[in-house]
């Protein structure tokens, strides 16, 4: 194996491990010793990599939204017309909402960047933009604005009914609390 090669791999291994323990534990929940401890390298090698912590932390919202954008059109061309409804079904349902540290960084991830710097701010927005594009376009009517408005709205009942689904202690509210957001979301993608 190529020198460059071993090191893109053990790139790649700390900022799935990064990018997990900022889902599951938040940006101040984890620090850089514990995520080198478990990709296996030294907080030295950590720092070699990403310079900061912010910067694995930029790289594994970068890799975490990115994954969004890719698994959107692959929705809508395997689920045609009734992609949304697959896609809500999959991001709502109980294997996802049990799912923190694997599970979809728009909704772990969003509060953390509510909380940093501007620099973050930007990149998470254009991230962000390019998945409401993405579900705008799977949405059918012809007022390009009003399906853009639309997919926030699917994206802000997504991201906060996932949230108080995990938030609650009641397994059977979380289910009723996925279940009315998956209602919602669906007649939010209806033509209105």
């Amino acid at each position: 194996m190529s020198e460059l090669t071993k090191r893109q791999k053990t790139h790649e291994k700390i900022l799935t491990v990064a990018g997990k323990k900022f889902r599951g534990s938040g940006y101040s929940g984890v620090g850089v010793d514990g995520i080198a401890k478990e990709a296996g390298v030294t907080s030295g090698a950590f720092y070699a990599h990403f310079g900061s912590k912010k910067g694995a932390f930029i790289e594994a919202l970068e890799k975490g939204l990115d994954e969004v954008i890719e698994r959107i059109p692959v929705f809508q061309n395997e689920h045609q017309d009734k992609w949304l409804e697959a896609f809500v079904t999959y991001y709502l349902g109980e294997e996802h909402r049990n799912d923190l540290e694997g599970g979809c960084a728009m909704t772990t991830l969003s509060s953390e960047v509510a909380r940093s710097e501007p620099d973050i701010h930007r990149i998470y927005e254009e991230k962000m933009d390019v998945i409401a594009g993405l579900i705008a376009n799977g949405l059918t009517g012809s007022d390009k604005e009003k399906r853009h408005d639309q997919a926030w709205a699917i994206l802000g009942i997504l991201i906060g009914g996932l949230n108080i689904s995990r938030a609650v202690n009641s397994s059977d509210l979380a289910r009723r609390i996925s279940i009315a957001c998956t209602a919602v979301t669906l007649k939010t993608g209806e033509v209105l």
